[in-house]
């Protein structure tokens, strides 16, 4: 499975309009928000995915309602646990325990900090793929992960 991982895009349209269509172009299989998309307008345009989207609220999504809505109940309260081609995730925004989280998880997924950590483990990988805003690092930044092959790749957009 392909999984186009992304965080903190905080409401940039042109950067989300610029990773729909690079990971429509890779033919990612999902697409996981790792929070902080901040308004639910911003479904105008991750509605475009070819990709299944899920994706954990962040610390910046306030409008909690009406992104519930707009993502048709694709947002979960981290941190969220999901089996994903036989292999188990967790996904969170705000970094609580990663390192232990590591020795139960096969991937553990998390953004907030707005810097790039990909980190392999023992059973799979530590994943915060930056962020898609810029906004920080003035990079805009997201990861696919091929969960069959267990590689992940930074990407830019």
């Amino acid at each position: 499975m392909r999984i186009g991982i992304i965080s903190d895009s905080h409401d940039n349209i042109e950067a989300i309009k610029l990773v729909v269509d690079l990971l429509n172009k890779e033919s990612v299989d999902l697409t996981i928000h790792l929070g902080d998309i901040v308004s639910p307008f911003c479904f105008d345009y991750f509605d475009k995915l070819n990709s299944k989207f899920i994706g954990v609220f962040g610390n910046n999504d306030g409008e909690v309602l009406f992104l519930q809505q707009k993502s048709e109940g694709k947002l979960h309260k981290p941190p969220f646990e999901i089996e994903l081609d036989g292999k188990e995730f967790i996904l969170m925004h705000e970094p609580f325990g990663i390192d232990k989280l590591a020795r139960e998880y096969n991937y553990v997924l998390y953004g907030h900090l707005h810097r790039i950590d990909l980190r392999e483990t023992e059973k799979g990988y530590i994943i915060n793929p930056g962020e898609l805003c810029g906004c920080l690092t003035n990079r805009r930044t997201l990861v696919i992960l091929d969960t069959k092959k267990n590689e992940v790749s930074l990407r830019v957009v």
